[in-house]
């Protein structure tokens, strides 16, 4: 059976981690598979939003896969740390908006799947946290620059130096994540969220996505001239001659994607 699975349903991917017996943890097989499946979505037009959750309800994932990782040699350790940090920066550029569900344990690796995604959504029970250095190592997939670029620096320090453990509410009240819900109501509340992505035009949705990231990474001068390229995308597009018109003929708006 395959360790990564992949559903779509109405223009949005539902990929699953799909090691549920081992928390959802990464071995390098399982980093492997999850390459290929973003490989795909990140050039296919007719997918606008990608889902990444855990199978089960225990976890999300609780990161590297450790049983794996006391069997290597430390070349094999840093091919895992490289594959899992450039699986992860793919997950982070892809073109569509991503949301993480997070169905229970978020750990380590786990959690720094989470953080290269553009929207987290938590189950109330959910526990998260970058626990690499109680391990003797530190965050290698992205944490030690997402968490603090997300939380700011003090409390990423804290969380990370400390290998500290939050809850969904705690991960709430930092900013870490954008909504708790209870575990009955979690696919729903996700689907609506999700839903209310793809009703909007795509390439300006996609081309917002490219602005903010890659404007937040350079100084604001460079920032506004990435903003006007990406606005320059948008202006021969179906989809804002479309807006226009239904805003005139005082209608709903019909989105296609072009």
């Amino acid at each position: 059976m395959s360790n990564v699975l992949l559903e779509t349903k109405e223009r949005i991917a539902y990929v699953t981690i799909n090691r549920p017996e081992v928390l959802n943890c990464f071995n390098y097989s399982t980093l492997l598979e999850l390459e290929r499946v973003i490989e795909d979505l990140s050039i296919n037009q007719e997918i606008w939003a990608v889902v990444i959750t855990g199978r089960g309800e225990k976890a999300f994932s609780a990161g590297a896969d450790l049983k794996e990782r006391r069997q290597l040699g430390n070349k094999e350790v840093i091919r895992n740390v490289k594959k899992i940090s450039s699986v992860f920066e793919q997950v982070a550029n892809l073109p569509q908006p991503t949301i993480a569900l997070m169905n229970g344990y978020a750990l380590g690796g786990g959690l720094e799947l989470a953080l290269a995604c553009d929207f987290r959504i938590a189950v109330s029970y959910a526990t998260m946290g970058l626990t690499e250095t109680s391990m003797g190592i530190i965050p290698g997939a992205g944490g030690t620059q997402r968490l603090p670029r997300l939380i700011g620096q003090a409390k990423a320090m804290e969380l990370i130096l400390l290998a500290k453990q939050i809850s969904a509410n705690e991960a709430l009240e930092y900013g870490l994540v954008h909504k708790v819900v209870e575990q009955e109501k979690l696919f729903e509340s996700c689907e609506l969220f999700v839903e209310s992505i793809v009703r909007m035009p795509q390439i300006a949705i996609r081309q917002a996505k490219f602005a903010i990231q890659h404007g937040m990474n350079t100084d604001l001068k460079t920032g506004i001239k990435i903003e006007e390229s990406a606005y320059h995308r948008t202006i021969p597009t179906k989809d804002r001659v479309e807006a226009l018109t239904a805003f005139y003929e005082k209608r709903p708006s019909q989105f296609v994607g072009e």
